[in-house]
């Protein structure tokens, strides 16, 4: 039986605001096997992002339980949590205001190792720069060099150098190609999936783009203003989607064989407000399928092995 690396139990997340309690991440649930990579899918502002920082406690949670290896992150002291974070690391969207201007490539990376007293001999500590460099294919001769004098892809290669220098067993992306070419964010999914291959590693892959997840990450999870609404493994999720918001979302990719091509899934409506949202469908507002059993907020129930929804009519929808 696969072994959970990471379970979370009703994580929220609410940030107070004049208007009231703001749910960014409200009563989410998963498990995430080890070796295994989540892919967390949805439009700016539906909390993901938000998801991700929470559970390595950069923001501190409202409520829930967050274990890592079956201890409870929330509960940790500071002492225990920077012992913890060694195994929990974080690549960031933006390649560049990730990364201070003013230090060098070597300077970055061997940054953690310093900080955290791994290696405390000049040689060593450059020695395994060097090494860190190779493994995630950036040239010897960028050792000395200054992230203005990088492109993009360099840049974010440089990041996940920096978040392997702890020798992590968690690693959260948070949108790692969103700001990359096309052709570049190829290549940086390539190798995060050798990494991970290699190392054994854990991913939480936050994306707003379903068509760079699908081929990367083994389970997906869609939100939508704050909950998780689907969850399956990755083919059955494009296969058969259930929530009429994950089948819009899928419906918005583009598809280069025009004979292949569905209609598009158009999205109309008022969006409901994350401030004290209803005791409703967080959906209810823009879904062309609602209905008076809508009015509740729907639990996520298991429609077949492993695919989780919460839809009152998925149901009817499906047949």
């Amino acid at each position: 039986m696969a072994e959970n690396l990471l379970e979370v139990r009703h994580l929220t997340k609410y940030f107070k605001t004049k208007r009231g309690m703001l749910h960014a991440v409200d009563d989410i649930s998963f498990d995430l096997e080890k070796g295994k990579t989540l892919g967390l899918v949805g439009e700016s502002g539906c909390g993901k992002s938000t998801t991700g920082r929470t559970i390595l406690r950069l923001i501190e949670p409202t409520s829930g339980e967050i274990l890592f290896e079956g201890r409870d992150v929330k509960k940790m002291s500071k002492r225990q949590l920077k012992e913890a974070r060694k195994d929990m690391q974080l690549i960031f969207q933006d390649p560049y205001s990730s990364l201070d201007p003013r230090k060098t490539v070597n300077q970055i990376i061997s940054e953690p190792i310093i900080a955290n007293r791994i290696l405390t001999n000049k040689d060593e500590i450059h020695e395994r720069v060097a090494e860190l460099m190779s493994i995630v294919g950036l040239a010897p001769r960028l050792f000395n060099t200054y992230p203005h004098e990088l492109d993009g892809g360099r840049r974010q290669r440089i990041g996940i150098a920096r978040a392997l220098a702890m020798n992590p067993k968690f690693i959260v992306c948070d949108e790692p190609v969103s700001a990359l070419d096309v052709s570049i964010q190829a290549q940086i999914l390539n190798l995060l999936d050798e990494l991970q291959e290699e190392m054994g590693l854990t991913y939480i892959f936050i994306t707003h783009d379903l068509s760079v997840v699908n081929h990367f990450a083994d389970e997906i999870a869609v939100m939508y203003l704050g909950k998780i609404v689907e969850k399956a493994p990755a083919e059955e999720l494009f296969d058969h989607p259930l929530h009429p918001y994950t089948k819009a979302l899928l419906s918005a990719i583009p598809i280069p064989d025009l004979s292949e091509r569905k209609e598009r899934i158009i999205i109309r409506g008022e969006i409901t407000s994350p401030i004290e949202p209803p005791d409703e469908c967080r959906f209810f507002k823009r879904c062309p399928h609602a209905c008076e059993a809508c009015r509740k907020t729907p639990q996520l129930e298991e429609a077949a092995p492993g695919h989780l929804v919460a839809c009152a009519r998925y149901k009817e929808l499906e047949a």
